[in-house]
């Protein structure tokens, strides 16, 4: 019998799972402002969204409609989310722009920070807290221990 992989081809270590009160329209939302593709759907009673995976270049975002009698809530239904997601995308202005356009709110414009990153932070339009990112310089250790203290002392 072949072994089979812990780790299934295609699937990277960590894999978030996102409620949303609208997963169809959460797919779409993703998929425009960040370049999302769909890699599969599988549909609940309803035309509810069961489970749904989105993939984020090599990074893979699943989500379910929400199905409180399971526990699966959505940030809406629980009153905000303590979470962030990360993501490096290719034109960070572009993307917040285009997040804000489809109903995001801003929380943190965008803006060069001392780390290096161009960036900015916004609520998608499902309870989900995002901070997206450019990387546009390389910075030391050092640099940015410097940075970092002079960025500090301004607060």
């Amino acid at each position: 019998m072949a072994k089979v992989k812990p780790v299934p081809d295609g699937y990277p270590r960590l894999s978030p799972t996102l409620a949303v009160h609208d997963g169809n329209a959460a797919i779409a939302f993703y998929c425009s402002v960040f370049g999302a593709t769909e890699r599969m759907r599988m549909e609940a009673p309803g035309g509810k969204v069961a489970h749904a995976e989105l993939a984020f270049g090599d990074s893979v975002l699943m989500l379910n409609d929400e199905f409180p009698e399971s526990g699966a809530k959505s940030p809406k239904s629980v009153g905000g989310t303590p979470v962030t997601l990360s993501l490096y995308v290719d034109d960070v202005d572009q993307v917040f722009k285009r997040a804000i356009a489809e109903g995001a709110t801003n929380l943190r414009g965008v803006e060069d920070q001392f780390y290096g990153d161009r960036s900015g932070s916004f609520l998608d339009p499902f309870g989900h807290q995002w901070y997206i990112a450019t990387h546009i310089e390389d910075v030391t250790p050092e640099e940015m221990a410097e940075r970092s203290a002079k960025a500090m002392s301004e607060l």
